[in-house]
């Protein structure tokens, strides 16, 4: 049984519940008067930011949006998934309280911009570890765990239907020597093999290319198959993971995708770049 997403189900839940409500005509201090749902509870269930839901709020909501009762039991569905914990709960200490894995459990497509490591979809333990411990002295225990976690997120290959991935890697991560020479032969030669995936569709944006729309850093576009659920935008900072939802923020990293992609060797011939700068590290042998 493939892992579902409980963001995407709050998500659903509350987009739902505000149409309901703007069809009704009510504001959410009128739905609060007419349904005994505190306004404030309504809110956090429109913008899925509510972890609790209630039952009874629900049927008070549904009873007085008049919704049929195929959509009821739908909306209860979507609570009772959007309280079940995926495998990355266990995690929470590496992924933070909104986890990438959330929404990476039913992206149908992700677009991945990189410009100072491997993606961390497309990573080797070994590899990882070595960026984990870069410049910080971390127990190995720790580096171990966050290894586990980033590994297990590749599980999404695994899937009956994976999801289609376009990454566009800068050329300074492909030639950053993490871990030792050993380590990134072994990294390269598995980004080949990634890339003769038929899900799997890779850039190489040379330096030649000169500035770009996404010189402000890395990023990813999460994109899923229902056609409600619109895109999410993932920005990893020093200290947090941003997740933007903004039609302007979405439109904005779009263009700087399409920008790289644009700008960025074709898949065949990032192959035979990576196969140059594999040659290179055969020379620190």
């Amino acid at each position: 049984m493939e892992a579902h997403s409980p963001n995407i189900r709050r998500r659903r839940l509350g987009h739902a519940l505000r149409r309901f409500r703007e069809d009704a005509g009510m504001t959410l201090e009128a739905a609060s008067q007419a349904s005994g749902v505190p306004r404030a509870t309504i809110g956090r269930i429109e913008t899925a930011d509510a972890r609790r839901l209630r039952h009874t709020d629900l049927d008070a909501l549904a009873d007085l949006y008049k919704v049929d009762q195929q959509t009821r039991e739908a909306m209860h569905e979507h609570a009772r998934q959007s309280k079940e914990r995926g495998w990355w709960s266990k995690y929470r200490d590496v992924f933070g309280d909104r986890a990438l894995p959330d929404w990476e459990a039913e992206a149908c497509m992700i677009r991945t911009f990189e410009g100072l490591t491997i993606p961390g979809l497309f990573q080797t333990p070994d590899y990882a570890a070595a960026v984990f411990r870069a410049g910080r002295a971390m127990p190995e225990d720790d580096v171990a765990r966050r290894v586990e976690a980033r590994m297990a997120r590749r599980e999404i290959f695994n899937r009956i239907k994976p999801p289609h991935v376009l990454a566009v890697i800068d050329e300074g991560a492909l030639r950053r020597l993490i871990g030792g020479p050993d380590v990134m032969r072994e990294q390269l030669t598995h980004l080949k093999h990634l890339a003769l995936r038929h899900h799997i569709d890779m850039q190489v944006l040379p330096y030649e290319a000169g500035a770009h729309l996404a010189l402000a850093g890395p990023f990813r576009i999460l994109e899923f198959p229902g056609s409600k659920d619109q895109p999410i935008v993932h920005v990893e900072t020093a200290t947090d993971s941003l997740f933007l939802e903004q039609p302007d923020e979405l439109e904005r990293y779009t263009l700087a995708f399409s920008n790289v992609q644009g700008v960025a060797l074709s898949t065949a011939l990032s192959v035979k770049f990576i196969d140059q700068i594999l040659l290179s590290f055969e020379g620190n042998q």
